[in-house]
């Protein structure tokens, strides 16, 4: 039913792009404009990440993640996953593809919500840019004040969700 709602929306979506391309009606223009750019976006980033993935989850040991971000890792958990996710490409897009190896690896919970939240602040080519334009200290103010409030965020949604799980049984299958 669900995959009959979503082929029924992607197909009133098409037909308004195309009834506005025919009247000329602007709004729709746009947005089928966009729709154009963002997919050819995705077809040059999204197969070169997911391949890089592919290559992380074959290549990289369980052993090797449970060992540095899983449960009995040390607050060098959070130096790895803030490296991981500053040289991350591809947004959010790729972040949470690594973020579920990274789970079916074992690592925390807390340490995946920092990679995830990490991926969307700390990404190197964003302060680049950032850096060049609001300065130098701007963007290590930025940093220095994030990086605790991503640390002492993930710990606490990790620990919350870790109760939650536990007492509803919740993460009992690994199909993820």
């Amino acid at each position: 039913m669900k995959k009959k709602l979503n082929l029924l929306l992607f197909g009133l979506y098409t037909v308004f792009i195309i009834i506005s391309l025919f009247l000329s009606f602007q709004p729709g223009k746009e947005i089928g404009k966009n729709f154009i750019s963002f997919a050819l976006t995705m077809l040059k980033v999204l197969p070169a990440a997911f391949i890089i993935i592919g290559l992380f989850e074959v290549w990289i040991k369980k052993e090797t993640i449970e060992k540095h971000l899983g449960n009995k890792s040390s607050i060098k958990a959070y130096f790895w996953v803030i490296l991981l996710a500053s040289t991350t490409v591809g947004g959010m897009y790729v972040a949470f593809p690594v973020a579920a190896v990274l789970y079916r690896k074992g690592a925390r919970l807390a340490v995946i919500f920092a990679y995830l939240t990490a991926s969307a602040v700390f990404r190197i080519p964003m302060a680049i840019f950032e850096a060049s334009f609001l300065g130098l200290k701007f963007t290590l103010i930025r940093f220095a004040v994030a990086l605790p409030l991503i640390v002492i965020s993930s710990e606490i949604l990790g620990y919350i969700i870790k109760k939650s799980a536990d007492k509803n049984k919740l993460f009992a299958d690994e199909s993820i």
